[in-house]
């Protein structure tokens, strides 16, 4: 198979990229994170809706706030990563079509439905997620994605009075290597495909 990308590319965004848990003493720019945000961007979503939020702790005092929702295993390589992303959705995305999909006027009423509308912002948000990790590591970053935190609790703290909930959490600099474990094994394609 001929691959679109090189294999040291394929190398850096899948096989050798990993899940860090301890950093280097390496600061991340704003213009790294706007880059980072500028590709995931381009990532699809139902209708072009981009109900992703990110919220870019970068210094000790915002670490702190998030410090009490975190569970205990999660505190030390949260509190020392340069980064932590707060990846939310957007539950009101759909005012934001009007701008995004021009070509449909209507689309915003598509929406109305809360539960309908939840569930939407809820997936492509978690894509957007996935599209910002994927960003992070072509431009350099290391990442530790993970959950074990309190999401209500991070909603109260950082989006009170918003439409924006908290999904999943990554924490984004140069990770050190020391510290990984090895890589656990992976589900084989007939583990977890089927073709029809």
């Amino acid at each position: 198979m001929t691959a679109t990308i090189s294999d040291a590319d394929l190398d850096i965004l899948f096989r050798r990229a990993r899940t860090f848990r301890a950093w280097k003493d390496e600061p991340v720019s704003r213009v790294i994170l706007q880059a980072v945000f500028e590709l995931a961007a381009l990532g699809p979503t139902n209708a072009n809706s981009q109900p992703g939020r990110f919220l870019f702790l970068t210094t000790r005092p915002a670490k702190e706030r998030l410090r009490p929702y975190l569970d205990a295993g999660n505190v030390d390589k949260t509190m020392r990563a340069p980064v932590t992303v707060i990846i939310g959705y957007d539950l009101n995305f759909a005012e934001q079509l009007p701008r995004l999909a021009p070509h449909n006027p209507n689309l915003k009423n598509d929406f109305e439905d809360p539960a309908f509308a939840a569930e939407a912002a809820f997936r492509s948000g978690t894509l957007q997620g996935g599209y910002l990790i994927l960003a992070a590591r072509a431009l350099g970053l290391d990442c530790g994605p993970m959950s074990g935190f309190d999401n209500a609790g991070v909603d109260k703290e950082f989006f009170a009075g918003t439409t924006i909930r908290s999904n999943f959490l990554c924490n984004l600099g140069h990770g050190n290597p020391e510290s990984l474990f090895p890589r656990q094994p992976r589900l084989t394609f007939d583990d977890a495909c089927k073709v029809l």
